[in-house]
């Protein structure tokens, strides 16, 4: 790369963040002046303080347009942000050095940016002394399951015990980039710190709710710890809460009355795709097997390669190939898949020993590209490649071991394979789309329909895997592609919700800048996007896009 390519980029994205500086003042004003709040309506919280610390990521876009369209639409609207009430936040944790303070001052300077001119209740860090006396000498694992009272409504006096360890737990495993956590000062630092912010913002969230009765409170993700502890406060007061996250389309959103890093989604039972659909899926999926294809703003495949003669005159000397699709361990998407394996490493150790036994199988196994970014320091602090070479796989005969930066495609790897085995990554949706067998180790979203095998015990997943490398043929079910092919036809078509009306991407990843556009085109009765988005907040009607656009 370039000198004169590294400041173009900087001067480019220098200038995306002036226009949408000036971009949010203009919207901001508009929505201020045309808003007309029905003060006898029921208030809407909107809550999202993990999603960035400055600039404007793709989810924090989604909370400003939500929160400016429910204004528009005329519905009282409450912003809870923070004003440095986390000791740390999750984005803003220094893994090189723990004890360094968030970047508090500029994500401050970017929330008056977006919440300017609107009813804005702020947080800040209230440590409590007896909470803190007590977990100081704590180790990671009682840290980690550790629980504490919390007076929810103080009204009626109800007092519950809040699951602080489980709650911030997936966010120590992200800041950290590892799911075993080390028993070191580092860590045990971290889970103390969030555990005390979470505690902080519980009481002061609790307290919002006394005073302002919301009909709604919607939040980002629902899994990082901030928006995890205000979900937690919201559902045991009794009060609907709503999530979301990036759709499966560029530049759209998902929400649900669920945990969105779930994606729940309901098909009904009846559901027939159309020739019209049919078309517009093969559309879709021949750009998807080509790697033409982003999430959450970011394209990890800058290019595919074929399978080498090398990798191919090794496979023929085996009887069957077996590719292995793993997963990112500390995504918070682990803490809805490692429900029958305690760990994605804890399934990698089993299959490890069928490996072992079954020496005329070619396993594959394939890192996701999400561990390591060209041109970035590792990401991982624990990885597929660090249990790779701990456990000696490098030396067995039937192993091949595919990196996060080397882009081979997978999909001529599933067109080789006899059957093929995943964690919960997406790929296995696609495997079966493409005609192949797939078990999985990990509960993904698409485990709730008949598209995959799913083992509910160790000892089932370990049965079948053993079962298919001895057959003779793995013979897909005709009713898995079919489910397979509905799933992915209402994730990509009936819930992601698209605004690329609105937002549209930088050179930096993952993050978007706002387009021109009136500030009635915010309102529902000019936008189908966000006259979904209104209804299903408040209305309570399924986000779902009509069948027939």
């Amino acid at each position: 790369m370039t000198n004169s390519y590294k400041v173009s980029t900087r001067l480019n994205l220098w200038v995306d963040e002036w226009q949408n500086k000036r971009r949010i003042k203009s919207i901001t004003n508009q929505v201020a002046a045309h808003a007309q709040p029905n003060l006898d309506q029921a208030p809407v919280i909107i809550f999202n303080t993990s999603s960035r610390l400055t600039g404007l990521s793709l989810n924090a876009s989604f909370t400003s347009l939500t929160a400016w369209s429910l204004r528009l639409n005329n519905v009282p609207v409450i912003h809870f942000v923070c004003q440095a009430g986390l000791n740390p936040c999750m984005l803003g944790t220094n893994r090189q050095d723990y004890k360094s303070p968030p970047p508090c001052k500029t994500c401050l300077k970017q929330s008056n940016r977006l919440y300017a001119d609107a009813n804005t209740q702020w947080f800040t860090y209230q440590e409590d002394d007896d909470l803190a006396e007590h977990i100081k000498s704590l180790e990671v694992d009682d840290l980690c399951n550790f629980d504490y009272p919390l007076t929810i409504d103080s009204k009626q006096r109800q007092k519950t015990l809040i699951p602080l360890g489980a709650i911030v737990l997936p966010s120590v495993r992200w800041a950290l980039r590892r799911h075993h956590l080390l028993n070191d000062l580092q860590t045990r630092h971290l889970l103390r710190s969030y555990i005390l912010s979470a505690y902080s913002l519980a009481k002061q969230f609790d307290q919002l709710l006394e005073i302002v009765n919301p009909s709604t409170i919607v939040i980002f993700n629902g899994s990082i710890y901030p928006e995890a502890i205000v979900r937690w406060v919201t559902i045991r007061r009794g009060i609907r809460a709503i999530t979301h996250e990036v759709g499966f389309q560029q530049l759209s959103a998902f929400f649900t009355d669920g945990e969105a890093t779930a994606y729940p989604i309901n098909i009904p039972a009846d559901f027939e795709l159309t020739d019209e659909q049919n078309d517009r899926l093969d559309d879709y999926l021949e750009k998807r097997f080509q790697g033409q294809f982003t999430m959450a703003g970011i394209k990890f495949w800058p290019e595919i390669k074929s399978l080498d003669e090398a990798f191919l005159n090794k496979a023929s000397n085996f009887r069957q190939i077996v590719p292995i699709f793993t997963n990112v361990a500390y995504d918070t998407s682990q803490v809805h898949a490692s429900t029958v394996y305690p760990s994605m490493f804890a399934w990698l150790d089993t299959l490890l020993a069928i490996i072992r036994d079954h020496p005329e199988t070619l396993f594959v196994i394939r890192a996701h590209p999400d561990e390591m970014r060209e041109g970035t320091a590792k990401l991982a602090n624990e990885s597929v490649q660090d249990w790779v070479i701990e456990n000696g796989v490098y030396n067995l005969p039937n192993v091949v071991f595919i990196s996060p930066i080397e882009y081979i495609s997978s999909y001529e790897l599933i067109h080789r394979a006899k059957f093929v085995i995943v964690y919960n990554s997406s790929i296995g949706l696609e495997a079966t789309l493409l005609g192949k067998v797939v078990i999985c180790g990990g509960r993904a979203r698409y485990t709730q329909y008949q598209t995959v095998y799913f083992p509910d015990s160790q000892n089932g997943f370990c049965e079948l895997v053993r079962s298919f490398l001895v057959e003779d043929e793995v013979v897909l079910p005709s009713i898995f592609q079919k489910n397979a092919r509905n799933f992915l036809f209402y994730q990509l078509y009936r819930t992601s919700i698209p605004l690329d009306e609105y937002i549209e991407s930088i050179p930096r990843q993952g993050y978007v800048k706002f387009k021109r556009f009136r500030w009635d085109k915010l309102s529902p009765k000019y936008s189908t996007a966000f006259s979904i988005i209104n209804d299903g907040i408040v209305k309570n009607t399924p986000f779902l896009i009509p069948e027939n656009m």
